[in-house]
């Protein structure tokens, strides 16, 4: 029986993060982290959860841009958008009208992930989605001079072979994960050595730590923690967009006695050809360049590729076009041979975006070479279905869906402004 959706409600839920310095950096130095949280329910009873990251202020912005999208949501069944996913596709992201405060980035496409997310949520509980269907949810609209509907079709086809064996592999042993935990700009030397002295107990072999404010602070960070985790372990670092694109290549070069595997966001996120120039420069001295966090869409990710910008890609499960998008720029970073190493961390982005790694070395790529998932180890208890991490490997989901329902009490207590939570902190606010 088709599952008409006949309602969809968005809610503002933040989590006083900045309290604790957690997820501090270079640009975002006081972040609280925070969901535009999505649920569509169908009148066969069968609901669909769904997100988009955000660090705080502007949620309500999103949360705006979600209610004015559900006009296209509400009253279609499910059976009917997956039929032409593609199309469902492009008639949120290019309507006549507010296709013009995109079109396809910022808060409208933060949005349009949240609603596609709880979707894909819905529609993930059916097994089973063939290449053929998997092509058919892509729109190729802009990326055909990098990779046709027929290109993509034959990559997937081709990940046929050896499927079942890479599905037991990672039911086995996991997908590889790097944290981020350790090393929070905010975070003092002292927090630093106790959170990384638990990490090797616990098995964690790949770190990232946060650049980009003091060259000094940095350099003496960067040496602890090298010394912490011993010459043999992956190092990585974040700037978060910090420097312009000669200071770029100017610290990294003063950082590279730590031998980082890469730098991540080294500059504006937009300036593709200045990436392409730090990638050249840190070459020689073996460091890559990884960015896509705040990469608007897979038309960025083409030229990224296109212009040698990227060693490394970073996909990011809500600020892409949901499933939708990512699966596009992951056939894409295949084509090119560029490793897909995803952003997660945050709310729910843990959850969300193993599915896609997951996806990725099974149907995709078949190769673990140079690839990691980050992870963040903040939050993941207020969600039904949280993340398994075992000897720093994500072991595969086993509930049915994307993995993004949360748990009520936690919506309801954090619910800005009026959660129990919100409402404590706001009274004992200054005037």
């Amino acid at each position: 029986m088709p599952q008409k959706i006949v309602k969809l409600t968005v809610k503002d839920v933040r989590f006083p993060t900045s309290l604790g310095q957690h997820g501090s950096d270079a640009m975002h130095t006081d972040p609280d982290y925070s969901v535009a949280y999505v649920v569509i329910e169908t009148d066969g009873g069968m609901k669909g959860y769904g997100l988009t990251f955000t660090v705080g202020r502007g949620t309500e912005v999103v949360v705006c841009a979600v209610k004015a999208l559900s006009g296209f949501v509400v009253g279609k069944t499910l059976e009917e958008i997956v039929g032409d996913f593609r199309g469902f596709y492009r008639l949120l992201t290019s309507d006549g009208q507010m296709r013009w405060i995109g079109p396809e980035k910022g808060v409208i496409q933060l949005a349009t992930a949240a609603v596609l997310n709880a979707v894909w949520d819905l529609w993930a509980r059916a097994e089973g989605k063939s290449p053929e269907q998997l092509v058919s949810c892509i729109d190729f609209r802009y990326i055909t001079d990098a990779l046709t509907e027929q290109e993509a079709l034959d990559l997937l086809r081709k990940a046929q072979t050896g499927k079942t064996e890479r599905e037991e592999q990672m039911l086995k042993e996991g997908y590889p994960a790097y944290t981020t935990s350790c090393a929070w700009l905010g975070y003092s030397d002292q927090q630093l050595t106790q959170l990384c002295t638990d990490a090797l107990a616990s098995g964690w072999s790949r770190f990232k730590v946060k650049v980009g404010a003091e060259l000094e602070d940095d350099e003496r960070r960067c040496r602890l923690i090298r010394q912490m985790i011993g010459p043999d372990k992956t190092l990585m670092m974040d700037a978060n967009q910090r420097w312009d694109v000669g200071e770029a290549i100017s610290w990294v070069t003063s950082l590279a006695p730590f031998r980082p595997l890469w730098i991540e966001e080294p500059t504006s996120p937009d300036d593709i050809l200045g990436h392409a120039t730090i990638s050249k420069a840190l070459a020689p001295l073996g460091i890559g360049v990884a960015s896509g966090e705040q990469c608007h869409n897979r038309v960025m990710f083409k030229q990224f590729l296109q212009a040698s910008a990227l060693q490394f890609v970073q996909i990011d499960s809500c600020r892409l076009g949901s499933v939708n998008e990512n699966l596009a720029v992951l056939l894409m970073a295949h084509k090119f041979q560029v490793p897909v190493c995803p952003h997660a961390g945050g709310v729910g982005l843990c959850e969300l975006v193993q599915h896609l790694i997951l996806f990725d070395y099974i149907s995709v790529s078949a190769d673990l070479n140079n690839r990691m998932c980050e992870y963040v180890d903040h939050l993941h208890e207020h969600f039904t279905s949280p993340v398994v991490i075992r000897n720093a490997h994500y072991l595969p989901p086993k509930d049915p869906g994307y993995s993004c329902e949360m748990l009520e009490s936690s919506v309801e207590t954090h619910q800005f402004p009026g959660g129990e939570v919100w409402a404590n902190l706001l009274a004992k606010a200054p005037e």
